[in-house]
Order: C-alpha cells, then structure tokens, then sequence
C-alpha cells in the first residue's frame, strides 16, 4: 500500500515539470498556420500513388482540351423567368397613347394638356379626360369651351365622361372640356389678346398664342380621333335650339349626323379656322353641336345633348344601349336671319325651335323714349333655329334665324351637282379653300363683328 502512495506522487511531480521535446513538437505541429506549408520531412513522408492507378494514369494535362467536351447547358428557370419579365415590360394589346401616356385597355384616366404660356412665362394646364374601352373600336373626341363663355358643353363632356364605363366601353373617348381655359377664367368668349381661338385651326406653331393653341390641341389630340363632336352654344347673348352644324357633302359626316337620333341638321361647311372645319379637311368626321346660351348652365339644354352623344355612342357600337326611334328631325340646307331694322329694346314672341310662316311676327322693337313700336316678320317657311334674348340692340342686329324647309339642297347649287351625301372626305370634291386657315390677321382682332352664324 505504501509502495502505491509512493508511486501516485512521483508521478504527479513528474506532471508539473517542463514537457519533453516530443511534446513540444507535437503541440508546434498542432498550430502551423493553414498559409505555412508543412516540414520537408513530412511531404517525403508521403506515399507516392500506385502505379496502376488508371484514374489519374488517363488524366489529361491541365492543359490540353478533353476528348469528350461536356454538354451545353441546360435553360435554367432563372432565364426563363428573365425572358417572362421582359415580355411583361410590353404594353398590355390595347393601350393607347395620348399626350405621352400609356392608358391601359378598361381604364380611364384625367391628364393635362399644355397649350401654351401665359405672359408671366407660367405654363397653362388643360384637363384631358380619357376613358380607354375594354374592347376596341374607334376613338371618339369632344371638345367644348373653345369659346371661354360657353359652358353647357362642360357639362356635357362631364356627364358622358364620368357615366361611361371602361369595362363596357368599346373603344376610346376623349373629352376636353376647356380648351379655351384663359378666356374661360375671364369669362370671356376670346383669348387675352381678343382673338377668336375658332378661326386658327390647324393652328401654326410659330404663329400668334392663339394659332399656336390650335396647332396643339390639333396635332396632340385631335388627329387621335376617328370622330369629332364640337361643343358650343350661342354667341353675343343668343341662344340656339340643340341642333348640329356639319358639311354634309361628305357620306362619312352625313352618316355621323344620323347617328345623333332626331337632333336638327343644319348644313354649313364651316368657316375657314374652325376646328370642325380644319378636322373635316384632314379627313376626321366632325360636326359642331350647338345648344343654348353663353354664360349660362341651361340643364335642359345640356340633357338634350348629352343624349344625342349617347345616342351616336350606341349607333357606332360603341356602347349597348337601347334606342327609341323617335320622329325624325328635318334637315335644313337654308337659313336666313332675320335683322332689325331700327334700335330699341327687343322682345321676342316666339320660342326656339318654333314653325313660323312667311308673314308670322317673331317680335317687337320698341324705342325707349319715344315708345314707337316697330315689328319683325318671318320671310320664309321653316323653324326658328336661333334667335336673340331680350335686350337692346341696333338696327342691323341679327335676332332671328330661321331654317328653311326644303326638299334638298338648291338646285342651283354645287351641292347638287354632286351626288348628295356620297362624295368621301379624302376625296377631291369642291376642296375647301384653306388660305385663311390657322393664319393671323392683323387687321382684325379676332373680337371683330362677324355674322352669327359664322362665330362657331
């Protein structure tokens, strides 16, 4: 037992002292760095590979090219994925493009147009509704307030844009309610330098601002339009029954009158500048819609033009929609006006869209100091299309017009050399002289005197 206790302590004396030379070296070997390479004597330690080893026998040098090259490889799903991304970046098949927009089919949208400067150097932004169908089909545009004082034509774009339905739609509507915003914010029928923005189109882009409006609107919108509808309504304190203004010696535009169910039809080419003018020229069907009064939201008025918009919308399948077939409306191939022929305060005695014979009084201009009364009496058959409010005027003033009733156009006329109603827009048949178009006059200030009938 002694001999044990004896043998346990020296063991553990030996313990504690300095570890041997073989010791050392194993714990040295234990901690060489992974960049050091080992000791000479171990890489002769080790063991050559066997000479019948045929696997690295038959290996190639690094480097020759090896006999059998690998197999292209294969279209990861990453790649697949990369070339799916891509095709999603593709317009979707039906969007459309306005004023540098992308509008996706069965979406509607409000953009802004910029026409021009004011004189403070600060850009004037038009709003631009746009409502893109689901299904295609054409494109048609309203614009109202070329003229600043006229607003039932904003109210119409407001009402057919804001009911339709993209999902339901069958092809593009683009509504611009006022284009003419500088003299609609000064409710005022021209432009700040008093010209009559209708009397510039196409427009010219180094023109005068209201020539450079109208080459805008032109060539940024409207030449996207397949059909036109221009919105207007009386001027200088008339008012006109809802009727339509359109050069029916072309098919395309006489087909787009029937398309409005009953409204009146009032032929007339259109004075050179006019946008309804300028569209028809390019080839664009375009009529003009007049109704009511300037300065005034006549919701009558509005509700008959709105439906004859709607009514155009289901006849070129645009929308489904059910039509009652009403009577249909007469077309007028003549008009006159009826002028004063002494000042005073007149009153008329007959109402829009009223039939009146050769001989009927349509009013009464009375002279305020010396009460003498004087009469206006109709000279020809037909309905009264336009007339005058009540107010004073002066001899000259034109307070009536009357549509006359015919059975065609005259036939002392070129309108009836033509085939009535077949000639195409593209083609050659009595072309429109444009020399006045989109041009300037420096003799007029656009605010000038012009015919009533000649102002939309």
């Amino acid at each position: 037992m002694l001999t044990r206790l004896l043998t346990c302590a020296l063991v553990l004396a030996l313990a504690g002292c300095d570890p041997s030379p073989a010791s050392r070296a194993l714990q040295e070997r234990q901690f060489v760095p992974l960049t050091e390479a080992p000791p000479a004597d171990e890489l002769q330690a080790v063991e050559p590979a066997p000479a019948n080893a045929t696997a690295d026998a038959e290996a190639p040098a690094p480097d020759a090219a090896p006999e059998n090259p690998p197999a292209p490889p294969q279209v990861s799903d990453t790649a697949t994925a990369d070339t799916d991304s891509i095709a999603a970046d593709e317009p979707e098949p039906g969007t459309i493009t306005v004023l540098n927009r992308e509008i996706p089919p069965g979406t509607s949208t409000r953009l802004t147009w910029s026409p021009s400067e004011v004189f403070e150097g600060i850009s004037t932004t038009t709003p631009v509704l746009v409502v893109n169908g689901r299904q295609p089909g054409p494109t048609l545009c309203l614009t109202a307030a070329i003229h600043g004082d006229e607003l039932n034509g904003i109210e119409m774009v407001r009402r057919v844009l804001h009911e339709l339905s993209p999902e339901k739609l069958r092809g593009v509507v683009i509504g611009v309610p006022i284009v003419n915003l500088q003299g609609f914010r000064r409710g005022s029928r021209y432009l700040p330098d008093r010209r009559d923005l209708n009397r510039y189109f196409p427009g010219n882009p180094d023109g005068s601002s209201a020539a450079r409006i109208a080459y805008s609107l032109f060539n940024e919108i409207i030449r996207q339009c397949d059909l036109l509808v221009d919105l207007h309504t009386g001027s200088f304190y008339r008012t006109n029954l809802p009727q339509l203004r359109a050069d029916l010696r072309y098919r395309q535009v006489r087909e787009l009158t029937q398309g409005f169910g009953g409204m009146v039809v009032l032929h007339s080419e259109g004075a050179p500048g006019t946008l309804r003018r300028a569209a028809t020229d390019a080839g664009i069907p375009a009529v003009t819609l007049e109704a009511g009064e300037p300065l005034r939201l006549q919701s009558s008025k509005v509700s008959e033009g709105v439906d004859g918009i709607f009514s155009l919308l289901a006849s070129t399948s645009m929308i489904r929609r059910v039509q009652l077939l009403g009577q249909p409306e007469p077309v007028f191939y003549e008009s006159t006006w009826i002028r004063a022929d002494h000042g005073g305060v007149l009153f008329g005695l007959v109402r829009l869209g009223q039939l009146v014979e050769p001989g009927d009084v349509l009013g009464t201009i009375t002279d305020p100091i010396t009460n003498e009364q004087n009469l206006l009496y109709a000279t020809a058959r037909g309905r009264v299309l336009g007339m005058a409010v009540n107010q004073v005027v002066m001899p000259g003033f034109a307070a009536f017009r009357i549509g006359i009733e015919t059975d065609g156009p005259p036939t002392n006329s070129v309108l009836a050399v033509a085939e009535w109603g077949q000639t195409d827009i593209n083609s050659n048949f009595a072309p429109p002289d444009d020399s006045g178009a989109g041009q300037e006059s420096e003799e007029s200030d656009g605010a000038a005197a012009l015919d009533p009938e000649e102002t939309s």
